[in-house]
């Protein structure tokens, strides 16, 4: 009888172990997209301080990400395209960097479920770049308020 109750006590230590590490990782990606989006609005809005802010959490956010979620070199990518962003105000080289970001956002989106809502991957013909949005309609981070709604939606992660 001991032996049943310690083998469902472990059981339910593995399986709760398990679903806190997952809520981590949710967190974590969550955390992660939160501070993308906000970045993208911030060069939708041609706001150059707020973009070098909100890239400086996008750094803490991608440098937090559990190591079992990406690779070292993705981590790296990532960590270097926002840092570049962080510490610029020139809104043409942010939205440059931007486009890097988003790239291999892109490419990590694809590969790890980074949220459970839906991620639109949306596309500007004119800067031939892409980004991700968490809402259909597009608003473009390349070119703001001059071609707001140049693009289209290409997928849905």
């Amino acid at each position: 009888m001991k032996k049943i109750f310690l083998l469902g006590a472990f059981i339910a230590t593995v399986f709760i172990q398990q679903t806190f590490a997952q809520d981590s990782t949710k967190t974590q990606s969550s955390t992660l997209l939160t501070s993308y989006y906000a970045l993208k609005d911030a060069l939708v809005s041609s706001n150059p301080s707020a973009a070098a802010t909100i890239a400086g959490d996008f750094v803490k956010a991608a440098d937090a990400l559990d190591k079992g979620m990406v690779t070292p070199e993705s981590r790296s990518t990532l960590v270097s395209d926002a840092t570049a962003i962080s510490q610029t105000k020139d809104l043409k080289l942010q939205r440059e960097k931007f486009a890097t970001l988003s790239a291999n956002l892109v490419e990590l989106a694809k590969t790890v479920k980074l949220t459970t809502e839906p991620v639109y991957q949306q596309y500007c013909p004119m800067k031939k770049a892409s980004w991700l949005s968490n809402d259909k309609a597009i608003k473009n981070p390349y070119y703001g308020s001059a071609m707001l709604t140049c693009g289209s939606v290409k997928a849905t992660l």
